[in-house]
Order: C-alpha cells, then sequence, then structure tokens
C-alpha cells in the first residue's frame, strides 16, 4: 500500500498543476500528441504519462506545457515534482534525478525532417525544464546542483503555504485511512486518485475513473476548497536568472488588479522574519506598499551570492546587481489573454534586512 507521505506528495503535485494555470501552465496528457510512433514522445501507461527521451521513457507525474513561448526559443515544458516531507530537507539525490530527467528528455530531439503520408515537416521539438517544491527546504548541496544545473527550487514551507500545506495533509491522512480499512483488491491505485481529481481541476476528461464514495468524497472536498480560496495564490516570476521564484500571496487577485492597471511598476524589498527553512522575503508596489504584497523564499546560498560583497569579485556582484535580479517577469492567464507584468527594483535592496 502506497505510504502516506508519497500519497501527500502526489496530491501537493496535482494542487501545484491547477495553482499554476494562472501562470500560464496547461498540463499535459497522451492526447496532447497527436504524433505517431515512432515520433510520438508522450504516452499513457500503467502508471501514468511517460515522456520519451533519448535513452529511456521517463514517468511524468505532473507534465505542463506554458501557453506562451519566448521569443526566439521553443515551446516550453515543465515537470512539476512536489515533496511533502514533515522534517528532512530535500536532499541531492532528488535533485540528481530531475537533472537527470531533464537531460535525457531534451537530448531526445532532433531536427530532422518527420516523413509522412503528406508534405514533409520539421519534428516537433520542445524545451523541458524541471521543478521542485519542497515543504520543508532544500539541502546546501541540492541547492548547489540545482542552480549549476537550471534546476528550480521552490520553498512551500513558508507560513503563507500553511493553509495549502494543510489542505493536502488533511486530504491524504483521510484517504490513507480509508485505504488501511479497505481490503487490498478493492484500492485505488495512485494514478486512479490523481485520475479522479483531475477532473475538477483541470477539466481533463480522464475517461471513466471508478473510485468508492469514500474516496470520492475527501478528492471533491479538496477540489471545493481549492475553488472556493481564490485568495490562495501562487504565481511564477521569471528573472534573469537560472531559476523562478514562486510568489505566494492571500489576496493574489489584489496583486492581479495593481498589475493590469501599472503592468510595469517599482517595488520595494524587504527580509522578513519568518520560522522556514530559507530565508523569506516581501515584494511591495514602491507608489502604493498597501496595495498587494508578495511573498518568496529565497534559498540560503543564493541569497549569500547576491548579498556577497567580496572585494575580489566586483564585476560579478555587478552583474548579479545590475542583470540578475533587478526585474522579474511575471506572466497572468486571463481566459485566453495572456497579461505580461515587470516588477523593477533596486537589486542593492537586496543587502538591506527588516
Amino acid at each position: 500500500m502506497i505510504r502516506e507521505a508519497a500519497l501527500r506528495g502526489y496530491l501537493l503535485e496535482e494542487v501545484l498543476a491547477w495553482l499554476l494555470r494562472s501562470s500560464g501552465f496547461e498540463a499535459l496528457t497522451a492526447q496532447d500528441d497527436q504524433d505517431k510512433p515512432p515520433w510520438k514522445v508522450l504516452e499513457e501507461r500503467k502508471h501514468g504519462l511517460v515522456v520519451r527521451g533519448r535513452g529511456a521513457w521517463h514517468q511524468a507525474d505532473a507534465l505542463g506545457q506554458f501557453r506562451y513561448v519566448p521569443p526566439f526559443s521553443l515551446p516550453v515544458r515543465l515537470f512539476v515534482e512536489a515533496k511533502y516531507l514533515t522534517s528532512k530537507p530535500v536532499e541531492l539525490p532528488t535533485v540528481r534525478n530531475g537533472h537527470g530527467v531533464i537531460h535525457d528528455v531534451n537530448e531526445g530531439v532532433t531536427t530532422t525532417l518527420v516523413a509522412t503520408s503528406g508534405p514533409r515537416r520539421p519534428r516537433t521539438r520542445y524545451r523541458y525544464n524541471y521543478a521542485i517544491f519542497s515543504t520543508t527546504g532544500f539541502s546546501k548541496e541540492s541547492q548547489d546542483y540545482a542552480l549549476a544545473h537550471q534546476i528550480s527550487l521552490i520553498d512551500l514551507s513558508m507560513p503563507d503555504f500553511k493553509k495549502l500545506r494543510d489542505l493536502v495533509k488533511t486530504t491524504a491522512e483521510t484517504l490513507h485511512a480509508e485505504m488501511q480499512a479497505t481490503p487490498a483488491p478493492q484500492r485505488p491505485r495512485v494514478y486512479e486518485i490523481r485520475k479522479y481529481l483531475r477532473g475538477p481541476l483541470l477539466d481533463l476528461a480522464q475517461g471513466d475513473v471508478s473510485l468508492q464514495n469514500s474516496f470520492r468524497e475527501p478528492l471533491d472536498d479538496l477540489a471545493q476548497a481549492l475553488w472556493s480560496r481564490s485568495t490562495l495564490g501562487l504565481i511564477l516570476a521569471f528573472p534573469a536568472a537560472p531559476f523562478v521564484l514562486g510568489l505566494a500571496s492571500d489576496d493574489l487577485y489584489g496583486f492581479v488588479d495593481y498589475a493590469k492597471e501599472q503592468p510595469t511598476h517599482a517595488v520595494r524589498l524587504r527580509r522578513i522574519n519568518h520560522t522556514a527553512p530559507h530565508p523569506v522575503w516581501e515584494l511591495r508596489p514602491a507608489a502604493n506598499p498597501d496595495a498587494y504584497a508578495l511573498t518568496f523564499g529565497l534559498p540560503e546560498r543564493v541569497e549569500a551570492w547576491i548579498l556577497d560583497q567580496d572585494e575580489g569579485a566586483p564585476s560579478r556582484t555587478r552583474w548579479v546587481k545590475r542583470s540578475m535580479l533587478s526585474t522579474m517577469t511575471l506572466y497572468w492567464m486571463d481566459g485566453e489573454h495572456a497579461h505580461t507584468f515587470q516588477l523593477r527594483y533596486e537589486p542593492g535592496e537586496l543587502r538591506h534586512t527588516g
């Protein structure tokens, strides 16, 4: 039987896929790949979706494609992995595995033409990325490895994500207890639970999933709680850096309303005292600090690098301050329309703590 800890992680991945839709993230299924073998790269197998790499097929529990394509780039796909732990931070092996997956799938594409019954066309290509979300932060070794290989680490340990963590934890506890009370042949598989949950959350037609009411009810309650808590926010921010930031807010629409009026605006940063494995930063608009507040966790190794004022490396410091974290770009989906926001600030503010 599946462990409760693993079940929490699987449920969290589905919840994150729902939350990230506002940032343009669309969850994929095998039906989104209409190519035929041997060109097909997405398949539905017994335990869920898999992606073809150069050397192997890889499990993709939560895979999405962003609806916007960066200039001079390929369509971007993102593997989402969630670790709902209770004590230890995410260690190096998890991040190393993520790098191995995206290295293989990105190596698996070529520019050769595909021969079809009709006109020849270029082979469809994508740029795969990997993001790991953790409820307990990340070890220093995993941070170093992730920064070196452009694996994004999103910290969900902040108090701002407590409601989200509690929702997932309660649902997992209820499901796990029900599994223990159910004879083994009648217990649902993980992929069946995920398929069922994707119906109300992601509007994905996953076929008939036969679950007992005792398993359906906690999943329905989770979906309803998420939909009713429209202020529970998570949005991705893209600095000019080898990682993304997960910004949290109790009033995400307050930010959206302000940003629609001022798509590019100056913001102020300050470090706040929160109990979390990583330092927590708060971001507010410079012209109207009460309009909204966004917070994000910054891994210690990243923060130390930015704050480092080593006289022996002035060129590096200037590059980081002027290029790396002076602008964040955010995307917000409003129906079929994608809004683009830019938040600008003085990088020197990252030296100040509050």
